[in-house]
């Protein structure tokens, strides 16, 4: 397969394009921010895509184990499911950057029809790459909702015990 060939030769440059990309779907302050600041601490959400993205993609260029896939995606979308500053599409949809990473990366190569033709079934596996990614985000984005309700639930349960509108009732039962 050429074009696996040509992805692994030029692999650094694709998965800097693609972090590139993927950093500048957020607002431009943010964005400055997490492209300068190299401390992990410093720069948490930078950092996990910094990790994860290559791995990520020597993944699609094998054999696509599901364990490892979900693996370097999950700490990317736990943190853009609590991200407020992105919506749904964004948060997931980063994975169809690598495509426009690919072409620009290979834009005299795919004259070729074959390796043409390659890009086409390494871009289905993206394709279903982004779908893992959704079906992550939406455990996630449902665990978060679960917290919050969980917590609203118990700030007002608290709320009425502090005003005296809740009283226990005895193990006998209560007393007609």
């Amino acid at each position: 397969m050429a074009l696996n060939n040509l992805l692994k030769q030029n692999k650094d440059t694709i998965v800097k394009k693609w972090l590139t990309s993927t950093i500048d779907i957020y607002p431009a302050d943010t964005s400055r921010f997490m492209k300068g600041q190299k401390d992990p601490f410093a720069n948490p959400v930078g950092n996990t895509l910094s990790v994860n993205l290559g791995p990520l993609f020597d993944e699609l260029l094998n054999e696509m184990d599901c364990k490892a896939i979900t693996s370097y995606l999950d700490p990317i979308l736990r943190v853009r499911a609590v991200q407020p500053i992105l919506s749904s599409s964004q948060s997931t949809g980063f994975i169809f950057l690598l495509k426009n990473a690919i072409r620009e990366s290979l834009k005299k190569e795919l004259s070729d029809k074959n390796i043409l033709k390659e890009l086409l079934y390494f871009e289905s596996k993206i394709d279903e790459l982004t779908l893992i990614a959704f079906d992550i985000y939406l455990k996630c984005r449902e665990k978060v909702f679960g917290i919050k309700a969980n917590e609203e639930r118990n700030r007002t349960f608290r709320a009425f015990e502090r005003a005296g509108l809740l009283t226990e009732i005895p193990a006998d039962g209560p007393g007609l």
